[in-house]
């Protein structure tokens, strides 16, 4: 029945990307025929998958994969319009993708809480590695250069730190909440449990803040803050925590000149209109020139948005779909969030309801964070937007995060 009710949705999906794609084929009919292609496999792969897990009697979640489907087609359709070159490129990270998606559907998944050490050690040198052998792009050097092939290691970093808190949480969590010690009135457990957890956020945030790849650490950050709350319910560790985190923003503010210049152009883009605002002008007149319901795909003006096809995607979209297709994206990912937390609410141990509680967290806030920033309402930090954005190593991160958690939604024991 839930695999029935996923292949109905897939057609429903299907459908909705054919024709999108035919009418970029209208506009393009020498090029589109490529575009045409890749849509067929892909529909093909995907239907591939709904078929291998209803033959496996896979009791996951029957909406997660349509909800992908919807984004990936519309990230699909908005590059081709942009670049093919880009398209064709992102057309092959779906089938790795969706291939590392099914692996990490079926895996037993709980054998993971036995490595949290490793997650902690392996996560601070995926974020070592571009300090001293990365390639800068977009002013923060956060990319590993393997040939042809470039590797944004945060992205999978973000995995391993999720891993790694759900492991640690689960089996600490009671003495994270029993009162040792007192510190101005503020009774804490010792720091013999508090060590481990702080030390790797302590390694995270201090290659994030050198890498200049403000967005991870601020996603890094939010989701140690979610997961702790969740875990032990006191609402005095999200407030200390948000205090350091003022703390810690002010102090970057003054000392880095990089995170002062994102924050004034985010208060006043204009008067950097020539050079560090351009990029959030630009979008914003692309959210007025959509309007309601859009230019029409392939009828506006994305490209006078600079990195329009990574962190900006959205405003392209706003700008051809309309006000009326960026809330239909929004709802697509409001869906996917409340997805995530039902499965998390209905875990049947505290390991499984933290992973599914942490991943849904770290994808709430990547999706927050870069929206804001499109839209002025952050200043901007350089993430992608999850399924969306053009991009190899989001696309393959985000995809294991949903297969982890169509995995732990097929678990009723």
């Amino acid at each position: 029945m839930l695999r029935r009710l996923e292949r109905k949705l897939l057609l429903r999906v299907a459908a909705y990307l054919f024709i999108g794609t035919g009418v970029l084929f209208l506009e393009h009919p020498d090029s589109g025929r490529e575009l045409f292609t890749a849509v067929v496999i892909i529909t093909c792969i995907y239907f591939a998958l709904n078929q291998f897990w209803n033959y496996v009697h896979f009791a996951g979640d029957p909406y997660m994969l349509s909800l992908i489907f919807v984004l990936c087609s519309t990230s699909l359709i908005l590059l081709y319009r942009l670049n093919p070159i880009y398209a064709a490129r992102q057309f092959l990270w779906f089938i790795v993708g969706l291939t590392a998606l099914a692996v990490s559907s079926k895996i037993n998944y709980r054998k993971l809480a036995d490595y949290k050490y490793l997650y902690a050690a392996g996560g601070a040198l995926l974020l070592l590695l571009p300090v001293f052998f990365g390639a800068e792009r977009g002013g923060a050097k956060s990319w590993l250069q393997i040939g042809s092939i470039t590797i944004q290691t945060s992205e999978f970093v973000k995995i391993l730190l999720v891993l790694f808190l759900a492991s640690y949480l689960s089996q600490k969590s009671t003495e994270l909440v029993r009162e040792k010690q007192s510190f101005k009135g503020f009774k804490l457990p010792s720091l013999e449990e508090w060590g481990p957890l702080l030390m790797m956020l302590g390694i995270s945030l201090i290659f994030l803040v050198f890498q200049k790849d403000l967005g991870a650490t601020l996603i890094f950050y939010g989701t140690f803050l979610a997961m702790l709350y969740i875990s032990t319910a006191k609402l005095s560790y999200i407030i200390m925590g948000s205090l350091l985190f003022l703390i810690g923003g002010s102090a970057t503010y003054f000392i880095f000149d990089h995170v002062k210049m994102r924050v004034e152009t985010w208060i006043n883009p204009l008067q950097y209109a020539e050079t560090a605002g351009y990029q959030v002008i630009q979008s914003l007149l692309a959210f007025g020139y959509g309007g309601l319901t859009g230019a029409g795909l392939g009828e506006g003006f994305p490209h006078f948005i600079p990195a329009v096809h990574t962190d900006f995607i959205f405003a392209a979209a706003a700008e051809e779909l309309g006000l009326a297709g960026a809330l239909a994206l929004l709802m697509v990912y409001i869906l996917l969030i409340y997805l995530g937390f039902k499965i998390a609410a209905r875990a049947r141990d505290n390991f499984s309801k933290l992973l599914a509680a942490g991943f849904t967290s770290l994808m709430a806030l990547q999706i927050f964070i870069i929206i804001g920033g499109t839209t002025k309402l952050l200043p901007l930090t350089g993430v992608t937007l999850p399924f969306l954005s053009y991009g190899g190593s989001s696309l393959v991160s985000n995809c294991i995060i949903v297969g982890l958690l169509m995995n732990i939604s097929s678990t009723r024991i």
